[in-house]
């Protein structure tokens, strides 16, 4: 332990630095956990969307549902063990969050130019690209995969159980 680490527990009673409690006001206690529950409450929401509308095909349509029961379990954990390795867990689960909803997009944007293509084999440029948009499959449904992963990035910013890394 060098001399600066001993002088801090010292100072600090024996407390290592990383275990002082750090000030969190009301309102950003209030903040996270409402930022918390509109997250559940939308991914309990999004995956009953899913089951209901069968998107259980293919693998590429079982990596959303697994990703929002992840999502729930990583949730609850740091809404009741708010610890830096949970948080990490859980922000890498969002960041995947997100890659899901870009692949999504760009799966049903082709699944639609495809079916589109097959209908009007000679349909091009902005005409192919307005139908693909408006397809069967809806195009920007995978986009709520990336608000979710933003509301849950949004949550662990600046969560205190992170500002002590920088100490």
């Amino acid at each position: 332990m060098n001399s600066i680490e001993t002088q801090l527990r010292e100072a600090m009673g024996g407390i290592p630095p990383i275990a002082r409690p750090i000030h969190v006001s009301v309102t950003e206690r209030i903040l996270r956990r409402l930022l918390l529950a509109i997250l559940l409450i939308a991914m309990v929401g999004t995956g009953a969307e899913l089951i209901l509308l069968e998107h259980t095909e293919t693998i590429w349509q079982l990596i959303p549902l697994g990703l929002l029961a992840s999502g729930i379990i990583g949730a609850l954990a740091v809404a009741t063990r708010p610890g830096r390795p949970a948080i990490r867990v859980f922000q890498v689960l969002m960041a995947l969050f997100i890659a899901a909803g870009l692949t999504g997009l760009f799966l049903h944007y082709k699944g639609n130019v495809e079916f589109e293509l097959e209908m009007y084999p000679t349909m091009k440029g902005v005409d192919l690209f307005r139908e693909s948009m408006m397809g069967a499959t809806p195009a920007l449904a995978p986009g709520a995969m990336i608000w979710l992963g933003l509301l849950g990035l949004a949550f662990t910013f600046r969560h205190p159980q992170l500002r002590s890394e920088a100490r």
